[in-house]
């Protein structure tokens, strides 16, 4: 009896994150059908936005919604990654690809420099710590000029090719691109989470005294997360800039980068799954929606609808619109087991 008791709750998790897996692999699926049915431009472009801060926002999430540091900051790791392939295609004919990766690998290293200073702060001192160095990074770029200082760069156009990653007249391949982000990104999430440093970052969003009481390394752990968060942030950095083809300091580097990063996840759930995609899903098309058709006007309309939304699902929902679902499978788990 000992051993069936053992075994039951095993084999209930493996099938749980099997089903996990599989409803995963669907829903891609299923976004992928979506460009045979839309043929406008702007509503691919307000999908593209989407995926890619869906994409965003769970890089975020392994930093501050499972390892709970609440980063203000990754505009910063955004913006490294466009101005690494931005630079290295314009200036070196470097490819888009290599451009990424590039601007991954620095940024994640800027994040290891950035973290043994900042990881020694706690709570409020490490957010504000993030934001004040993210705008002395804004500041920097403002008056680099190899970087282009306030002009910005200017990416050449090139023939439609997805070995440069320009697409001029048809932004479908963008989409495809940054589903497969997306998609790596979940993956990635999904393969840590129930993983050894998975645990570790839960223990110490929860309490990092008892975590290092049982002897995890708490800054180590904190490393990590920081480091793999800001090379994907990068490579969304990167994609967006090969997608808009210019940029300038304020188009990648402003603070509105970081809240859109971390909103979706707040609004969504924090250290979920789904919560990121949830939440990009309503944000991103509201944001893009009020400001297409209200930014114009002048009387802020747009924000004012934009700030209610946010408010209204943090006081409803504190837990995040995953923990409407979460308390669904409790309640029906409960009458099934009744």
């Amino acid at each position: 009896m000992s051993d069936i008791a053992v075994t039951a709750p095993i084999t209930s998790f493996v099938a749980s994150r099997r089903r996990q897996l599989v409803i995963a692999l669907i829903v891609f699926a299923a976004i992928a059908l979506i460009p045979r049915a839309v043929s406008d431009v702007y509503t691919m472009n307000v999908l593209i936005l989407t995926l890619l801060f869906a994409a965003l926002s769970q890089s975020w999430n392994i930093l501050g919604g499972y390892c709970g540091q609440v980063s203000l900051g990754h505009a910063l790791y955004f913006g490294i990654g466009a101005y690494a392939t931005s630079i290295l295609f314009v200036k070196f004919g470097i490819v888009a690809w290599g451009g990424m990766l590039f601007g991954g690998i620095l940024s994640a290293l800027v994040a290891l420099a950035l973290g043994y200073p900042c990881f020694r702060l706690k709570g409020h001192y490490f957010s504000i710590a993030t934001i004040v160095i993210a705008e002395i990074g804004l500041l920097l770029v403002h008056n680099w000029d190899y970087g282009g200082a306030a002009l910005g760069i200017q990416w050449p156009f090139n023939p439609d090719s997805w070995w440069t990653l320009q697409f001029a007249r048809n932004k479908v391949p963008y989409f495809y691109f940054v589903l497969g982000l997306f998609a790596v990104t979940w993956l990635v999430t999904y393969a840590i989470v129930e993983s050894r440093w998975g645990y570790w970052w839960r223990a110490v969003k929860d309490d990092p005294d008892a975590a290092e009481s049982l002897g995890v390394t708490v800054f180590n752990s904190k490393m990590g997360a920081a480091a793999i968060s800001a090379f994907f942030t990068a490579i969304g950095g990167g994609f967006y800039a090969a997608f808009v083809s210019y940029i300038d300091p304020e188009s990648v580097m402003h603070f509105r980068f970081s809240l859109l990063m971390a909103l979706p996840a707040v609004l969504g759930g924090v250290g979920s799954l789904w919560g990121p995609a949830v939440g990009a899903l309503i944000l991103i098309p509201m944001a893009e929606l009020t400001r297409s058709y209200l930014g114009g006007t002048g009387s802020g309309l747009d924000l004012v609808i934009y700030g209610l939304l946010v408010m209204v699902v943090s006081l409803t929902q504190p837990e995040g619109i995953m923990g409407i679902f979460k308390r669904s499978a409790k309640k029906a788990d409960a009458k099934a087991e009744a």
